[in-house]
């Protein structure tokens, strides 16, 4: 059978993307999901994403980690599923849609940047040296500061199988403060189990991250990733975190087909 697919990339996060609105594809077969993520033997992806029909909503969001595995939110998947509806005209310019963590809204901007509205953040536990919070997928946030020679996939992966997060695990990110409103991140992904070009739940994690510890009082925040720049906004009252949005570049990369 000939599979046809979409690659799309948001900061370097990457992604195969399949029309699944007549659920075709075999949702169950992890082993293929990891196969066409396969950089070396089949397209290559940070993960797979099947846009399929919804009841309620304009679609559909189902994420697959690279390694085949059905997973939690991805924020830059998410906008790139925007995109990719924009492209097969299933929305205009705004949407609502569905998926793991509940309802999403997003724009496509007129410069093309997607803005994604994020869960809310209602609870951020800070630990002497590191911060734990979920935006739509777990996130440990970690200042260091030597970060560009920092190994992320050692200590990434040793934070991610350790005592402190069992076997569920966590995506681990490193950080450094640029100025008032600028950071760099590094994350290592579960579920891709490496280094990734970017991250936009975590790059969320790592805005609100920061407010909380007070390494600035901005309520926009821009992010550096391995691939680019992104920018998080947010309102903030009483220690809750609202209005949540993620956005950036959501770019069409390729269209193909693939036996499967």
């Amino acid at each position: 059978m000939q599979l046809e697919f979409y690659k799309y990339q948001g900061t370097g996060n990457d992604f195969v993307m399949i029309d699944n609105r007549s659920e075709f594809f075999p949702k169950e077969n992890t082993q293929l999901i990891a196969h066409l993520c396969d950089r070396r033997f089949g397209i290559g992806g940070d993960g797979l994403i099947l846009l399929e029909n919804d009841p309620e909503t304009d679609f559909k969001m189902v994420y697959y980690n690279s390694d085949g595995n059905q997973s939690s939110m991805c924020g830059n998947g998410g906008r790139c599923l925007v995109a990719f509806a924009k492209k097969l005209n299933v929305i205009e310019n705004k949407t609502t849609f569905i998926a793991t963590d509940g309802l999403h809204h997003a724009t496509v901007e007129p410069d093309g940047l997607v803005s994604l509205q994020m869960i809310d953040v209602a609870e951020v536990k800070v630990s002497p040296d590191h911060v734990f919070l979920n935006t739509g997928s777990p996130h440990h946030v970690q200042l260091v500061d030597d970060l560009e020679n920092y190994n992320i996939k050692e200590n990434g992966a040793a934070i991610r199988y350790g005592d402190l997060y069992g076997k569920a695990g966590s995506n681990i990110n490193f950080v450094k403060q640029i100025n008032e409103t600028t950071f760099s991140l590094r994350t290592y992904e579960r579920g891709v189990e490496d280094e990734t070009l970017s991250c936009g739940t975590g790059a969320t994690a790592v805005a609100i991250a920061m407010n909380v510890l007070g390494k600035t009082d901005a309520s926009e925040i821009d992010l550096n990733v391995e691939g680019g720049k992104l920018v998080v906004s947010f309102d903030k009252k009483e220690g809750q975190f609202t209005h949540v949005f993620l956005k950036g570049p959501a770019e069409f990369v390729f269209k193909g087909s693939i036996e499967i």
